[in-house]
């Protein structure tokens, strides 16, 4: 059974909502908030943490999610990652992103439509900002 508290950060943005469980009911994790902090006009930092079993793939996907629905609120369209270090103590996965965001589609090859890669994390529970 799920705390009925979720931990939460303190910066520019700060989401916080009971984190919902990873689909695969074997597993037990949970999201445990973003905190998302702007370091320049179209460069934003993403810290995330999950609780329990979980993957690199789980807590990188959760800062792409953030990363998008953020774009979308600062009235931009699309996202490129900039690098995600990831680490792992005691079941707590935590995530440190960065991602530039922009009105029209930016250069690189790590690019993200906000509103497609929204939609999709909606759709797979995974929590936004």
């Amino acid at each position: 059974m799920r705390a009925a508290t979720a931990l939460c950060g303190f910066g520019v943005l700060t989401a916080c909502a009971l984190p919902p469980a990873i689909d695969d009911p074997n597993r037990a994790a949970f999201y445990d908030g973003v905190e998302t902090r702007l370091l320049d006009d179209d460069l934003v930092n993403f810290q995330v943490q999950i609780t329990g079993q979980a993957t690199r793939a789980d807590i990188e996907d959760y800062a792409k999610c953030a990363a998008a629905q953020y774009a979308l609120i600062r009235g931009y369209g699309f996202a490129r990652h900039v690098r995600t270090n990831v680490q792992e103590e005691g079941g707590v996965w935590r995530g440190d992103a960065v991602y530039t965001i922009s009105p029209a589609l930016p250069r690189g090859l790590q690019t993200i439509d906000a509103e497609v890669v929204a939609a999709a994390c909606a759709e797979q529970g995974i929590p936004t900002v």
